[in-house]
C-alpha cells in the first residue's frame, strides 16, 4: 500500500478550523495570527476516527434510564472537591498550569493513594524514569504498585493501555506526544489534536479515567488548539504564585460536577497538603485595624470563602493617575469609580487607585463591588472600618446594591469565624437572625457612605 502523501494545512489555534492557505485572520472564528502550518496525510485521514462514528438508533428521553456516575475518591480531599467528589470511569481530565506550580507533585500523589485499591500507569514524556523516581523518593509516597512508562509515541502509549488496562492514567504531558500517522513535530497543533481525540476514544471505549496534563501559554490558556479543552470532559487550572507555598487548583468545565469549585493546598516538603480552613489564607493578620482594608464573602462553587480586599487611593504625580487592580477585574474597578463620582459624589479623577486580593485569590464574581467600593472609601478617608465588618454586593451603574446568590451561606461562614457586622443588599436579608451577627442592609450606594460615620 503506497504511502499517503502529506498536504499542508493551515490550523487555527483558537477554534481548530483548517484553512488551505494562511490568512492573517481565521476565517472561523474571526482571531487574528493564530493560523499555524502542519502536514498530514490525506489517504488515511477519512479512516482515523471511524471507531467513533459508530450508529445508534433514535429513542426517546423518557425511555433513557439516569444513573449516577460513581465517584473514585483520590484520597486527596481538596482535589476530589475540585472534580466534584472523585474521579469518574471513562472521564478525561485535563489540568493545565504554570511549570514547577505543581501539577505532576499532585497527580503522582494521586496516583499512589489511587493505587492501594486499583490499577493505575504513569506515562511520562518529560522526564525520565530515574527523575519520576527520585520524585516519588522525595515526596515520601509509595511507588510499590504504580506502574511507570516512559514513552511520547502516541501508539505505544496506546497499546499499554490496551494492554494492562489501568483504571487511571496519567499522561504527563500531551504536548509531547507525537503520532506516526503525522509529520509534524510534537506539540504542534495538528499533534496536540490527534493525540488527544485518540487517546479520548480510547478512554471512551475502555472506561479507563485519563488524566493529561498541559502546558500553557504566557497568557495563561492552555497551549494548543481550543477544541483541546472542547474534548474532554474536565479542565482544571493551577493558580497562584509559584514563589508562593499555596496553590489553588479551579475548575473551569466539569461535565461531572459544579464548575468554578475551588481547591486550596500548601506546597511542603512531602508535597502538596490540602488546606481545611482556606478563608484563613486570605485574611491578613494586622494587629491593629487599618484603613483601605475591608472583608468580603466570596462563593467558589459550593464553597463560601472570606477573602480580605485592600485599597490604597494616593495623589496623583503624573497626569494620567494609574488604576492597577491585582486579583479582581480592572474594568469593573474603573467603572466602580465612576459610579463613586457620580452617584456618591467621591471624585478619584487626581487620584491613583491600587486594588489588590489578598492571598493571591482571583475573584470573577461582581459581588465583591461593594467590599471593594468600602476598601476605596477607607482609603480616601484614612479611616478604618469597624473592626468585624464584612461586606458584599454588586454595584449597578445606576448606584443601586444588587443581591448575590447564596447569601445566607456567605453570612452563616462569617458568623462563624467570628465576624460580628455585615453590609449587604436589601434583597440578601436573611429572614430569620443568625446568632452573632449585626446585619445592615443598604439599597444604594449612598447609603455605604454611612458605615464610615
Amino acid at each position: 500500500m503506497a504511502k499517503a502523501k502529506a498536504r499542508s494545512l493551515f490550523l487555527c489555534t483558537e477554534c481548530g478550523g483548517t484553512t488551505a492557505k494562511w490568512e492573517g485572520r481565521c476565517p472561523h472564528c474571526g482571531a487574528w495570527n493564530t493560523l499555524q502550518e502542519s502536514r498530514e496525510p490525506t489517504a488515511s485521514a477519512a479512516h482515523r476516527f471511524a471507531p467513533l462514528a459508530a450508529s445508534a438508533p433514535v429513542r426517546r428521553l423518557a425511555d433513557i434510564e439516569a444513573r449516577e456516575h460513581t465517584r473514585n475518591p483520590t484520597g486527596i480531599e481538596e482535589f476530589d472537591r475540585v472534580l466534584g467528589g472523585g474521579l469518574v470511569a471513562g472521564a478525561v481530565v485535563l489540568i493545565g498550569g504554570d511549570p514547577g506550580i505543581g501539577k505532576s507533585t499532585l497527580l503522582l500523589q494521586a496516583l499512589a493513594s489511587l493505587s492501594a485499591q486499583r490499577p493505575v500507569l504513569y506515562v511520562t514524556g518529560e522526564e525520565s524514569a530515574e527523575q519520576v523516581a527520585l520524585r516519588a523518593q522525595r515526596l515520601g509516597v509509595s511507588g510499590d504498585s504504580v506502574d511507570l512508562l516512559a514513552e511520547i509515541q502516541l501508539e505505544q502509549i496506546t497499546h499499554a493501555l490496551l494492554e494492562r488496562k489501568p483504571e487511571v492514567a496519567v499522561i504527563d504531558s500531551i504536548q509531547t506526544l507525537y503520532s506516526g500517522e503525522l509529520t509534524a513535530a510534537p506539540g504542534s497543533v495538528s499533534q496536540v489534536r490527534e493525540c488527544a481525540a485518540q487517546l479520548t476514544r480510547v478512554a471512551k471505549q475502555t472506561g479507563i479515567t485519563l488524566i493529561l496534563i498541559g502546558h500553557v501559554t504566557k497568557d495563561g490558556a492552555l497551549a494548543g488548539p481550543r477544541v483541546l479543552e472542547h474534548i474532554v470532559d474536565t479542565v482544571l487550572y493551577f493558580e497562584g504564585d509559584t514563589h508562593s507555598s499555596f496553590r489553588l487548583v479551579r475548575a473551569i468545565k466539569n461535565r461531572f460536577g459544579a464548575v468554578n469549585e475551588l481547591g486550596v493546598f500548601a506546597m511542603t516538603d512531602r508535597g502538596l497538603k490540602g488546606v481545611s480552613n482556606p478563608s484563613a489564607l486570605f485574611l491578613a493578620g494586622h494587629a491593629r485595624q487599618v484603613s483601605g482594608s475591608c472583608v468580603m464573602a466570596t462563593q467558589e462553587g459550593t464553597r463560601p470563602l472570606l477573602v480580605e480586599v485592600q485599597a490604597l487611593v494616593d495623589t496623583a504625580h503624573v497626569p494620567n493617575p494609574r488604576r492597577l487592580s491585582v486579583g479582581l477585574e480592572s474594568s469593573r474597578l474603573a467603572m466602580l469609580l465612576a459610579v463613586l463620582h457620580r452617584h456618591a459624589g467621591v471624585a478619584t479623577f487626581d487620584q491613583d487607585v491600587f486594588v489588590n486580593a489578598v492571598g493571591g485569590v482571583r475573584i470573577i464574581e461582581p459581588a465583591a463591588d461593594l467590599a471593594v467600593a468600602l476598601a476605596i472609601l477607607s482609603s480616601m478617608r484614612d479611616q478604618a472600618l469597624p473592626e468585624g465588618l464584612l461586606a458584599f454586593g454588586e454595584i449597578g451603574l445606576a448606584g443601586e446594591i444588587r443581591p448575590a446568590p447564596r447569601g445566607q451561606e456567605r453570612l452563616r461562614e462569617a458568623a462563624k469565624l467570628g465576624f460580628t457586622q455585615a453590609v449587604v443588599p436589601r434583597a440578601n436579608l436573611p429572614r430569620q437572625a443568625i446568632e452573632g451577627l449585626e446585619i445592615r442592609a443598604v439599597d444604594r450606594i449612598e447609603d455605604v457612605l454611612s458605615v464610615l460615620r
